[in-house]
């Protein structure tokens, strides 16, 4: 983790404890005797927050104290990538990164070859991948894990600055029964109502494309920030790419690069998105027959 995601990830946190506890910025900055240009430049990742400060906010805002220990604990760390591993144990078990970063962003572009993103999939899908991958976890907290999955959709269908989507999905995510055939049909369904948003478009990459970069990269996703003001990362773009042990999360120009021209090359050879709401719509017959 770079210090511009760790900066970001801060940010998000502290904003959305603020929320939570229903303060606005004018008061939340005067009670902390703080100008507000001050808190949304926290905020918004645009400059560093002493750890001191973090607790600060913590108090105000009612944070658990095991939350605002990991987060003045990512405040005061020099090397980010060093702060998961110590913190770890403090941090609940719900924290998502890459969603707290996904909340930032203004454009989200990548190539999924195995599953539906999470913006992009139904409740009775996301039930289905999120039984799959934990057995062990009990129904109460499947449903939540389903209900946080369903809520990110919102990103994208908000009426006031949705978030832009530009995806290329293998035609192997259409055809692989990670559901029965009535769940399988409803994602694809609504993949293709989604893929007519103006915001939202999604090309499928064909398996007659044959080999492409997308077979070496695997899944990732480029995530593009608003502009920010007085900001020399002014349109900053991070690489998300999940493992299996862990997630990267590069955003120096010699990283995000080869992710950029392999996303453009996977797009070139992808059908246009016309074909791909067609061959969404074919699919989804296909399964309820």
């Amino acid at each position: 983790m770079s210090a511009g995601v760790q900066r970001r990830l801060l940010g998000q946190c502290l904003r959305d404890l603020r929320l939570e506890a229903k303060l606005p910025v004018k008061k939340a900055a005067a009670a902390l005797e703080w100008s507000e240009p001050k808190l949304w430049r926290i905020e918004t990742g645009q400059t560093t927050v002493r750890g001191l400060d973090v607790q600060a906010m913590c108090a105000l805002y009612g944070a658990p104290p095991g939350l605002t220990q990991a987060l003045a604990g990512l405040a005061r760390y020099p090397k980010p990538e060093c702060w998961w591993h110590t913190q770890g144990e403090a941090v609940p078990g719900g924290f998502d990164v890459y969603a707290k970063l996904e909340e930032q962003a203004c454009e989200l572009r990548g190539y999924e070859p195995a599953r539906v993103p999470a913006l992009l999939r139904t409740a009775d899908y996301a039930r289905a991948l999120i039984t799959a991958r934990y057995p062990a976890v009990g129904a109460e907290e499947i449903d939540r894990l389903v209900h946080e999955c369903r809520a990110r959709q919102m990103l994208v269908t908000r009426q006031s600055a949705p978030l832009s989507v530009r995806l290329v999905l293998s035609e192997a995510l259409l055809r692989c029964a990670v559901a029965d055939a009535f769940v399988m049909a409803g994602q694809m369904r609504e993949l293709a109502e989604l893929a007519c948003l103006p915001n939202v478009r999604l090309r499928v990459m064909p398996f007659s494309a044959g080999l492409h970069p997308g077979h070496w990269t695997g899944a990732f996703t480029l995530l593009r920030f608003p502009p920010a003001r007085n900001d020399y990362e002014t349109g900053a773009v991070t690489v998300y790419v999940p493992e299996l042990t862990g997630e990267l999360y590069l955003d120096k120009s010699d990283e995000v690069q080869p992710y950029d021209a392999a996303y453009a090359n996977i797009l070139s050879r992808a059908l246009d998105e016309p074909a791909t709401r067609e061959l969404l719509r074919a699919a989804a017959k296909e399964l309820e027959r």
